[in-house]
């Protein structure tokens, strides 16, 4: 870090919800999202002399948090996530006013797209973060995560039964 520049772990804190939403976006559990945060805390805190000053932190931390969380994912393949026994259970409860079933319509269909897909919709959409740091986020071209979200976009359109212009088909 440069002398008398502010210190990017000052910055933490306000990236902390965004971190939270794209670990939420990944997950879909909101325990291991805020497991997989505090490791990219740990982890980050740890090696914050490789933090280039001047760049951007939420994208720095935002590629730490993927990493691990594939890297997670690797380690141990769970059967069936929380989110979609939830989904599973909401189903079975019977039916609800129209909106909470839009919802959990819309979840289901969100949780049913590619990693891939989910998270760049996620980045760029959720979370305001420009194409270009969402690509140097998940280690692929600008190109690459336009493409993602005009898939993902079209998918959750079509399971959704919507035209591309947001009316029912």
């Amino acid at each position: 870090m440069l002398r008398g520049a502010p210190d990017p772990r000052d910055e933490i804190l306000s990236v902390l919800p965004a971190m939270r939403a794209f670990a939420l976006s990944l997950a879909r559990n909101a325990s291991v999202a805020d497991d997989l945060v505090q490791d990219t805390i740990v982890k980050a805190w740890k090696s914050f002399d490789s933090y280039e000053a001047g760049t951007n932190l939420q994208a720095w931390l935002f590629t730490i948090l993927r990493n691990t969380y594939y890297s997670d994912l690797r380690k141990s393949v769970r059967e069936r996530s929380h989110a979609e026994a939830y989904i599973a259970r909401a189903d079975t409860d019977g039916p609800g006013n129209d909106g909470h079933i839009a919802v959990l319509d819309f979840e289901k269909a969100f949780a049913s797209l590619p990693d891939e897909q989910r998270e760049a919709l996620v980045l760029v959409g959720a979370s305001g973060m420009s194409y270009q740091d969402a690509a140097i986020t998940c280690g692929v071209a600008v190109g690459t995560i336009k493409s993602r979200i005009n898939r993902g976009r079209k998918r959750l359109a079509d399971q959704l039964g919507r035209t591309g212009d947001g009316n029912p088909a």
